[in-house]
């Protein structure tokens, strides 16, 4: 892949919580952070803009350190992808889940098919990254991005996979 056609890593929301919760807590491993500021600053991964209202949780979100730096607009601004969803794509994610979803379900959902959509409108060089894992066997509403990723022909990894192929490392940027 040329420079011009590297894939772009669109970020699922529990990529985010469960760095920080789990794996890379903003206090202890700022590095990671930093890294993905970096990534999202040289285009190689993003965040719809539904997916990031997610993590940011609204006005009832815990005011702790995570969300500090998720609400702040510089992080803001390099993360969120800069475009609009297009409608036609979301219809086919929405019907992957199933065509005739009721309200509840629809909500249920939540935001996971606009990530896959803005990834769908350009599957050759965007790849869904979320820490869901597939179960083939759920049916409507309760499927997982994975496999609805699939079914519609867009590229999904786990996070982990993501930070392998772009080479994280805590000391990153002394490789620059």
């Amino acid at each position: 892949m040329t420079a011009t056609t590297q894939r772009l890593y669109l970020l699922d929301a529990n990529v985010l919580i469960d760095a920080h919760n789990l794996y890379y807590p903003l206090d202890m491993v700022p590095e990671f952070w930093e890294w993905l500021l970096h990534m999202a600053s040289m285009k190689r991964v993003a965040m719809p803009l539904e997916t990031y209202e997610e993590v940011r949780g609204g006005n009832n979100a815990k005011k702790d350190l995570f969300n500090e730096w998720v609400s702040d607009e510089k992080v803001k601004n390099q993360l969120v992808l800069q475009e609009e969803f297009q409608s036609i794509a979301l219809h086919k994610v929405m019907n992957a889940y199933a065509p005739d979803l009721t309200d509840s379900e629809v909500e249920q959902v939540g935001r996971d098919p606009f990530l896959i959509a803005y990834a769908l409108t350009a599957p050759n060089y965007r790849v869904v990254v979320s820490n869901e894992v597939s179960k083939p066997s759920k049916t409507r509403a309760n499927r997982k991005v994975p496999d609805v990723c699939r079914d519609v022909g867009v590229a999904c990894c786990a996070a982990f996979s993501m930070l392998r192929t772009l080479e994280f490392r805590t000391d990153w940027a002394t490789r620059l």
